[in-house]
């Protein structure tokens, strides 16, 4: 059998490189802020609390036109920082308008007691995080690229005051929840009129898998719609930060975030 001519042998390789490198490209759909991997933000920051300009948010708007449903995204226990801005842009790549709030008027925490102290504060007065996010709210539905669909979200910290403020806050259309506490109360939990999102981990000794169980039950028992999944081998925090155990991590936070854009696309159509 007659040898392929050189050229043809290069072209071959060549082509075999591109299709590695094309593979190596797409190897992940999750969004690049979660792997650290993201640019600096591409947003602008804005102040939607009507005479509080300590208050600062982050907008991540889509290209286009629109109209866009709309998000809310509440930060972690440290406050607003650059991982959750990038987040809100890959939200924005994705087709919404994103709000990360600001539920610490512009203050971040740098350890662990100043994180506890700014969340004690914080939780200590639930009257002014629901004005904050309602406020966050009507500044969304204002805009005149907003659908009026609006959804929340958080992680840990944030995603414990999502689930509170869709129990105590004005109307919207969804909640999305990364491994914050949780309601088992069914009494307490009818209080919601939307369909609600949750991811968690096996491994987190701060909201075991059967609490997650029963919150689920609680929210099955009341008839409302729920996408709720406890991944396996993993702990708290993993999705917003897949760079700390990529090996470990990315799987199931690729499944998660597969899952929160087919739960938003169908929620806040």
């Amino acid at each position: 059998m007659a040898r392929p001519p050189i050229l043809l042998l290069a072209a071959i390789v060549m082509i075999a490189a591109c299709s590695r490198e094309a593979e190596q490209a797409v190897t992940t759909s999750i969004p690049a802020a979660i792997l650290g991997e993201a640019p600096a933000p591409q947003g602008e920051t804005v102040t939607y609390m009507p005479g509080d300009p300590a208050t600062r948010g982050y907008l991540a708007v889509p290209q286009g036109e629109g109209p866009f449903p709309a998000l809310i995204l509440v930060h972690e226990w440290n406050g607003l920082v650059d991982r959750v801005r990038q987040v809100a842009d890959a939200f924005a790549e994705q087709g919404y308008v994103a709000l990360a709030a600001d539920l610490y008027a512009g203050r971040t925490g740098a350890s662990r007691d100043e994180n506890m102290a700014l969340v004690r504060e914080t939780r200590g007065n639930m009257d002014a995080v629901i004005a904050n996010l309602d406020a966050a709210q009507r500044f969304l539905r204002e805009r005149d690229d907003v659908t009026g669909k609006v959804a929340v979200m958080g992680w840990c910290f944030g995603g414990g005051i999502a689930l509170s403020y869709a129990l105590g806050g004005e109307h919207h259309d969804a909640t999305a929840i990364f491994y914050g506490s949780l309601v088992e109360d069914p009494a307490e939990l009818a209080r919601l009129d939307h369909p609600v999102y949750g991811t968690f981990a096996e491994m987190d000794q701060g909201i075991p898998p059967e609490q997650v169980e029963r919150f689920a039950a609680a929210l099955d028992s009341i008839g409302i719609e729920n996408d709720i999944h406890v991944y396996d081998a993993v702990n708290h925090g993993f999705w917003l930060r897949v760079d700390g155990d990529r090996e470990l991590r990315e799987a199931p936070a690729q499944d998660a975030w597969e899952r929160l854009l087919a739960f938003l696309g169908r929620v806040l159509s």
